[in-house]
């Protein structure tokens, strides 16, 4: 899951409830049970900018997960399961080419003349910078921060902190450990969103989202 300010907030435990429909073998494309599997709706749509989720190897376990997601709504979008990578090529599979930024990690609040912020280490309001690309970190609070330190070419990257002013569509189905808490997926919608992306581009994703997560409290109820 993602938060404001780029950072993680942890996953529930799937609000404690398993229905049948949930169970059993996961689909290799979209990591989710057959009853909640969306790749029938896989329509990815072409950006301006890419995304590169990296994701906690303990978050890609978990059924709920948005990051999986991400790429069957948004062209060339590439998710990575692991620990650490030497650098953003090596972690993006392909030369970066430009500025690219990441959801911060910290604790400052957003600048409060938008949605999206751009900040300096040390959390103070930075100008805004044209970018190739943006990287999200898929996991818990702690997780993220995990993959945080363990890729230090992070922190060459512009710092980006969200503030999108809203509660993540998870709702009950995934608690967040604060209440603006968002998804991954959400983050990376809101982010495009402010990123000047065509309106069709976070449709996207939060549409396929939705759609999930219906068919997801659908399968909850299946006997």
């Amino acid at each position: 899951m993602s938060a404001p300010g780029g950072g993680q907030a942890p996953g529930g435990d799937d609000a404690g409830r398993r229905g049948a429909g949930v169970l059993g073998p996961r689909c290799p494309r979209c990591s989710k049970p057959p009853a909640a599997c969306v790749c029938d709706l896989a329509a990815p749509q072409p950006a301006r900018h890419r995304v590169l989720v990296l994701q906690h190897p303990q978050e890609s376990r978990q059924p709920l997960s948005s990051a999986p997601l991400i790429p069957l709504a948004l062209a060339g979008a590439v998710v990575r399961v692991g620990l650490s990578w030497r650098n953003l090529a090596t972690a993006l599979g392909d030369d970066p080419g430009g500025t690219w930024g990441v959801l911060y990690l910290g604790k400052k609040d957003a600048p409060p003349t938008g949605p999206l912020g751009f900040v300096t280490r040390d959390g103070a309001p930075a100008a805004p910078t044209a970018l190739a690309g943006i990287v999200a970190l898929d996991g818990t609070w702690s997780q993220a921060r995990t993959l945080w330190w363990r890729n230090p070419w992070l922190l060459k990257l512009r710092r980006l902190v969200l503030a999108p002013g809203r509660t993540s569509r998870y709702g009950d189905l995934r608690l967040a450990a604060r209440a603006e808490g968002l998804s991954t997926l959400e983050a990376v919608a809101e982010t495009l969103r402010a990123l000047g992306e065509p309106p069709a581009v976070p449709a996207a994703l939060e549409h396929l989202f939705e759609q999930f997560l219906a068919r997801w409290s659908a399968a909850l109820s299946a006997p």
